[in-house]
């Protein structure tokens, strides 16, 4: 088997794409796809490009691949059979434009039953409404439809939120609002506390204190994705100032006044 072929196994058993592959060892995913499947020449043949030593390294390094694997002399992929690649890393997919930038895709309220089973399938990925957006580019980012009332006063149903991509459990700060992607519960979008350290758990909490919306936690290993908001658009318009609201707050101007008014009344007699 050919290095490139090494490769490409390594990345079909890190159940990764092209894109979130180098993203992972840090080089551009039109690097990858020419050591995978070549640049195509004049004349029809796709000729692929030999990998360089700093991106064998980072392969080595950042995936736990064994180095003989890479160069042929053994059929062990993993260093001691095992690999580290778990947990929060990278999203299974990426997706990019014609420019090898990354895109934003979008996951509407429909879409959200099928994100489930379609985070990690290239296709599915790639079939989704995708745009970009010149202020979000220092990460990964996809935007989520909000469904529901539990944010409400904060994020209402219909919302769209922009969420980065968390690669880590420490990363994930107390009272701050994710989109969590786990095995039993989907796509919800809560306000988090972070718990995994204490017990492996994190605790979900919801901003609508009008309806029965109580705190649970997810376990850590039911976690597949977190993407933190740090942007949302919404339909909602703030309403006018209501006509009641403006008595109040003219009636609160005269109390005050009238109050002045007494006590400098007062200290004129006084003179």
């Amino acid at each position: 088997m050919e290095i490139h072929n090494r490769i490409k196994h390594i990345i079909d058993q890190l159940d990764l794409n092209n894109s979130s592959f180098a993203k992972l060892i840090g080089v551009t995913s039109t690097t990858i796809d020419s050591i995978t499947n070549g640049r195509l020449q004049s004349d029809g043949f796709r000729k692929k490009t030999k990998p360089g030593f700093d991106l064998l390294n980072n392969i080595i390094t950042k995936c736990n691949i064994n180095p003989e694997y890479l160069f042929g002399s053994s059929e062990a992929l993993f260093n001691n059979e095992k690999s580290t690649h778990k947990g929060l890393s990278l999203p299974k997919v990426i997706s990019v434009n014609e420019k090898g930038e990354e895109n934003i895709n979008f996951i509407g309220a429909q879409a959200r039953a099928g994100y489930l089973n379609g985070y990690g399938d290239p296709e599915y990925i790639e079939q989704l409404p995708s745009f970009s957006m010149p202020m979000l580019k220092n990460g990964t980012y996809r935007c989520f439809e909000v469904k529901g009332n539990s944010m409400s006063t904060t994020i209402y149903d219909g919302d769209l939120l922009f969420g980065k991509y968390v690669d880590d459990f420490d990363y994930i700060l107390d009272g701050r609002i994710y989109v969590i992607i786990s095995k039993n519960d989907g796509v919800v979008v809560k306000r988090v506390i972070n718990r995994i350290k204490e017990s492996g758990k994190l605790i979900l909490k919801s901003d609508n204190k009008d309806g029965n919306y109580p705190m649970f936690s997810i376990n850590a290993e039911d976690i597949i994705e977190v993407w933190y908001a740090s942007m949302y658009a919404s339909k909602q318009m703030p309403d006018p100032i209501n006509i009641y609201e403006q008595m109040h707050i003219m009636e609160a101007k005269l109390y005050e006044l009238e109050e002045l008014y007494n006590k400098t009344l007062l200290a004129v007699n006084k003179l």
